[in-house]
């Protein structure tokens, strides 16, 4: 009975131990930031109530420009461009 005990209780350890190594390994198989992982354009932020209750540490994003959609882990956002005339502070604005 103590053999069946242990037994059990290495093959479970096992079991938790590849859950909790394949967690990890799939979290930096994600791509960070911003950009599309197919295309590699902005992607747009899309509110989804049921993911970003369940994995707060991701955000759901889509790309216009190919379609995709899926996770994101948070990382650094790209700067948009603005145009030299767009700007009140211009320097040589009146």
């Amino acid at each position: 009975m103590r053999e069946l005990v242990l037994t059990i209780l290495i093959i479970g350890g096992f079991f938790v131990l590849r859950a909790i190594l394949a967690t990890i390994f799939f979290y930096y198989l994600i791509p960070e930031g911003d950009r599309c992982p197919n295309c590699d354009a902005v992607t747009l932020r899309v509110q989804s109530r049921g993911w970003n209750l369940l994995m707060p540490k991701f955000r759901t994003s889509w790309c216009y420009e190919c379609n995709w959609h899926g996770l994101l882990r948070h990382g650094p956002l790209t700067p948009t461009v603005r145009s030299v005339g767009a700007s009140k502070h211009s320097k040589f604005s009146s």
